[in-house]
């Protein structure tokens, strides 16, 4: 996608660039002086949030939520994408490799207050829209985590597919933790532009607010797993339970049905009449009140 210019004021002009060539990042370089160190930063896929000052160019990296689904959740780009923010005295230069939804709604904001603007400004509408991309991803995770702990504990469920979806709830959660907590030195150095105190309040503020979201729901999502395994062991411990009282049940019968199977001369019931029906009628009594005693003791 070409340059392209976002908003441009007296004060301010934002540029913007969606999947950058060598030709665009050499075109960056040359006209806006910019360093090529940072600039190859951008290009990473999994280059950590951070700031970087060189000369009148102050550097943001940040990184976005995104919606994307994938199946494995192994680096932070599985879960977000990055900007990169160049700050100079009156212009502002977005880079970032795929479409995002931050660099859209800025530049709706901007266009909907039609007001003059600072790059610094600019640059802190991006980083409040950026934290509510892991915003709308922390209410969408905690939904998630509801829905399966209504199924786990209200539902007779797959336990496999349920203990795979939280692992999964658990990685994504992870990965945006971790971003978040490097994103902490990053948010810190807004202090730096010429902002009201009140508006870097603001988005420090939404900063902690989605770090404690995170950090909830992690704890959350580790004690839902600990209480599914719980609930796990019980279910077994109840089949073993079952299996262990028909194991009372038979042993006595199944020991006199041995014995009587060896069928000795010498067994007087053998050549009684009624024998037969005398040994199962002591079975079915030794049954009966083996149930009684089960029942007492509350098995």
């Amino acid at each position: 996608m070409p340059i392209e210019t976002l908003y441009r004021d007296k004060n301010c002009e934002w540029i913007d660039v969606e999947a950058p060539t060598e030709e665009d990042m050499k075109y960056l370089h040359e006209r806006y002086e910019i360093n090529n160190l940072l600039l190859e930063d951008t290009l990473d896929p999994n280059h950590l949030p951070k700031y970087e000052a060189d000369g009148n160019v102050k550097f943001f990296l940040l990184r976005e939520n995104t919606e994307l689904e994938r199946k494995n959740l192994n680096t932070i780009s599985d879960i977000s994408t990055k900007i990169g923010i160049f700050l100079l005295e009156n212009t502002i230069i977005t880079v970032h490799r795929m479409k995002a939804k931050s660099i859209s709604e800025a530049k709706k904001e901007l266009a909907s207050r039609q007001e003059e603007c600072s790059p610094a400004r600019v640059a802190l509408k991006i980083a409040l829209v950026l934290m509510k991309s892991f915003d709308d991803e922390a209410i969408s995770l905690f939904e998630t985590m509801d829905n399966i702990e209504n199924e786990i504990f209200l539902k007779n469920t797959n336990h496999t597919h349920q203990i795979r979806r939280l692992y999964k709830l658990k990685r994504k959660s992870g990965l945006n933790s971790r971003v978040l907590t490097i994103s902490t030195d990053a948010i810190d150095k807004f202090k730096l532009l010429n902002l009201p105190d009140s508006e870097f309040t603001d988005l420090k503020d939404k900063h902690k607010d989605v770090v404690a979201d995170f950090d909830h729901l992690n704890i959350q999502i580790t004690n839902l797993i600990s209480m599914f395994l719980a609930l796990s062991d019980q279910k077994a411990n109840q089949v073993m339970k079952v299996l262990a009282i028909y194991s009372v049940y038979f042993l006595p019968i199944t020991f006199i049905a041995g014995v009587y199977g060896m069928n000795f001369d010498n067994m007087p019931e053998l050549h009684t009449k009624h024998g037969y029906f005398y040994t199962l009628g002591l079975m079915g009594a030794i049954v009966i009140c083996t149930f009684i005693y089960a029942r007492r003791k509350q098995w």
